[in-house]
Order: structure tokens, then C-alpha cells, then sequence
């Protein structure tokens, strides 16, 4: 069974930098939407450009592959994707994790063109959901994890855990 996939990570930036900016557009009406192909670079220089500080960021060495803000007066919200092209493992969920510990976005997203690979067992099976969990307090959000549709350049939802 050949399933098509791209050669190279770098092929899924742009696709799901365009898909961010749409959801984004459409789930933060009213915030000013930008979206970044941020995978070469560190997230505190990012951020700088569009004159934002995040304090945790600095100093860091976190690259995100796509990185979205929301902007709205002195609100700001991030949104990351950590993008594959291979199934999914327990490394992969780690290293977005702890961005979102270290940095606790509004939204974080792993995305593979390939498989969730043993991310599959984990959380469908297993139903460990409680490892996408960061944030504190009473505020606990989830990373959401799913495949990525070549074709229709989106996450397959049927694939999205949890779903959305």
C-alpha cells in the first residue's frame, strides 16, 4: 500500500500556515490574524517583529513550525502547529508539549502527513487523553493531534483527537 506523502517537511508549512489563517479567521472574529512560517527561526525573534515580548520565550531555543497570533488591543494569543511527514510518536507529542508547558499558547496543533503511528494507541485505545493537557489552574487545554489531508491541504477531522 503506497500512500502518497510529501518528500520533505518543509512541503507542509505553507499548506498549513494557509489552513491556520483560515481558522483562525474564522474562529477569533474581530483580532487582527497573523500566520508565520516560523520553523527556521526562534520564537522570541519571531514574536519581536510584531512587537511582542513573551517573556518565557526569550533566551529559548523554541522553533515552532507554524506559528499564528491573534491580536486584539493588549490581547495576544498564539497558536503553534509542530508539523511531520511520519507517524506520530511519543517524542513528537513531547517535544509540542513542552512549548506548551514553557509557553502555554491559546491552540497548539501536531499534524503528520503520515500516520498517528503510536500516538494511535495511546490515545484511542489507551484513551490517554490527559496527555495533551497543559495550562494551569482552571484553565487546561489540549493539544490536538490529527493527519493531514494532502489533497484538501486540511487535518482530516475524522482523525482529530479530541475532536473539534
Amino acid at each position: 500500500m503506497s500512500k502518497r506523502n510529501v518528500k520533505s517537511e518543509l512541503e507542509l508549512y505553507l499548506p498549513m500556515k494557509n489552513w491556520l489563517q483560515g481558522y483562525l479567521e474564522d474562529n477569533y472574529k474581530g483580532y487582527k490574524i497573523i500566520t508565520v512560517d516560523t520553523h527556521s527561526e526562534r520564537l522570541d525573534r519571531v514574536l519581536a517583529k510584531y512587537d511582542i515580548v513573551n517573556e518565557l520565550a526569550v533566551g529559548l531555543d523554541l522553533q515552532i513550525d507554524v506559528l499564528g497570533i491573534a491580536k486584539r488591543g493588549n490581547t495576544v494569543k498564539l497558536f503553534f502547529i509542530e508539523a511531520k511527514k511520519t507517524n506520530l510518536t511519543l517524542r513528537d507529542l513531547g517535544q509540542l508539549w513542552s512549548y506548551c508547558k514553557l509557553i502555554e499558547p491559546e491552540e497548539a496543533f501536531l499534524m503528520t502527513s503520515a500516520g498517528l503511528g503510536t500516538l494511535n494507541k495511546i490515545l484511542n485505545i489507551l484513551k490517554r487523553e490527559d496527555l495533551l493537557d497543559y495550562g494551569s489552574g482552571k484553565f487546561i487545554k489540549k493539544m490536538k493531534i490529527s493527519t493531514w489531508n494532502l489533497t484538501s491541504e486540511t487535518p482530516d477531522l475524522s482523525t482529530m483527537i479530541p475532536k473539534i
